[in-house]
């Protein structure tokens, strides 16, 4: 196998200001439905203690039964590279195939289905906590698609509070995320500097608010109460539409067409930034794989051109709207860009996806790339939405960044 693969994956990263120093790299047209999790309903962006399972699927569309094989790479929190060596976080070995694959059954469109779960034979732990990055290549080195990874061990408790923001200008439309840390097991020094932190809304790292420092310090334990620079905008329900059963109009879908692939069309959705706010139960961004009367989705669920419309006006030369979830782990692409037909204001695009249930909303992308999430959709802070705030600890003297709690918490009991 190839002894140069970590070189090649590092000349291939792409390299940021921000927080995520490293990009993950998305796949090509014709790998589908990956499901990143750890043990949990929540795909795209595991946090597992350590000692869990780790567990990757994903579809190749291709029919060629190619061959796929991993790597797991270490780094620091900030997403630039640690200095450990391979064997210091990992026991036993990467770089090796994935050995667990079947064929779809009974589909219109053929595809193969990969799985991939650590620790197996050759992979037997991950021995450390930390930021971590899974990459998949193929037989010629070439890199397929990377996802991170986080893996924490409960040395400190983690303590959130969901309030409206506390800024007059916003309190319609943010939430805020009060945080309370402490550990009867490690003393921290200098927290300030040793001590970071990571909160994440609805799995989407791309909005992480990162490396906050402890407002008050009390013995050994660490509040955070900002007014806003741990604030998100609430956002909106996502919406959603189902298709496990690929025949009938289903919830979200207007009608069904059949050509080479089930053709689903969804209703025309608009604009609700206007609206009042409307609770509807979603999956905050979320997906899962279901197929009617299917006992392995997995390799039974067939795929389907999902067509999406917006009604909505024409945008400034530039601008872009995309279809935006975590069944493409929030990726900007090319397949997500809805096209503008004049004399309807009607945005639309179709995307290849498996059957099941989805979340997504509508983003407006600019030309220099910022990301308008809440334009169409609107923002309200009575959004049920999920948090979860990861802890940092690099003490004196040590030579990476271990991740010492988790702490989660639901804005549907937001309080002032």
């Amino acid at each position: 196998m190839p002894i140069n693969i970590k070189h090649f994956v590092i000349a291939f990263l792409i390299f940021t200001t921000g927080f995520s120093q490293v990009e993950e790299i998305t796949p090509p047209d014709y790998i589908k439905t990956i499901y990143f999790n750890g043990g949990t309903s929540e795909s795209q962006l595991p946090i597992i203690q350590l000692g869990e399972t780790l567990l990757l699927e994903f579809d190749a569309l291709n029919g060629d039964e190619e061959d796929y094989y991993y790597k797991i790479e270490h780094y620091n929190f900030d997403w630039t590279p640690s200095i450990l060596v391979e064997s210091e976080y990992i026991d036993g070995f990467d770089e090796q195939r994935i050995r667990d694959y079947d064929n779809s059954f009974n589909t219109l469109q053929t595809f193969s289905h990969y799985k991939l779960s650590i620790p197996n034979q050759f992979t037997k732990s991950i021995k450390i906590t930390g930021n971590y990055l899974l990459t998949i290549y193929d037989d010629y080195d070439d890199v397929i698609f990377t996802r991170k990874f986080m893996v924490y061990q409960s040395q400190a408790n983690v303590g959130l509070e969901i309030k409206r923001s506390r800024n007059v200008s916003t309190i319609a439309e943010k939430q805020s995320v009060d945080i309370s840390i402490s550990s009867g097991q490690l003393q921290f020094v200098n927290p300030k500097e040793t001590v970071k932190t990571v909160i994440i809304q609805n799995n989407n790292l791309t909005s992480a608010i990162t490396d906050l420092k402890p407002q008050y310090i009390l013995g050994n334990e660490l509040s955070y109460r900002y007014n806003e620079a741990s604030s998100f905008l609430g956002g909106n329900e996502f919406l959603s539409f189902e298709n496990k059963e690929i025949r009938a109009a289903n919830t979200g879908v207007q009608y069904i067409r059949l050509e080479d692939l089930y053709q689903t069309y969804l209703y025309t959705n608009t604009s609700r930034a206007d609206l009042e706010y409307t609770y509807s139960p979603d999956l905050n961004g979320n997906f899962f794989i279901n197929a009617l009367n299917s006992d392995q989705p997995e390799t039974e669920a067939d795929y389907a051109w999902v067509h999406f419309a917006l009604q909505y006006p024409k945008l400034k030369e530039g601008q872009t709207i995309h279809v935006y979830g975590n069944f493409n782990n929030y990726a900007i692409e090319p397949q997500t860009a809805l096209e503008y037909y004049e004399g309807e204001d009607i945005y639309a695009t179709a995307i290849q996806l498996k059957q099941g249930y989805y979340n997504y909303k509508y983003v407006i992308v600019d030309q220099d790339g910022t990301l308008q999430e809440h334009t169409i959709g609107g923002s309200f802070w009575q959004t049920e939405n999920n948090y979860k705030v990861l802890v940092y600890y690099r003490a004196l003297g040590t030579r990476y960044d271990k991740i010492i709690g988790l702490g989660e918490a639901n804005s549907v009991g937001i309080t002032n």
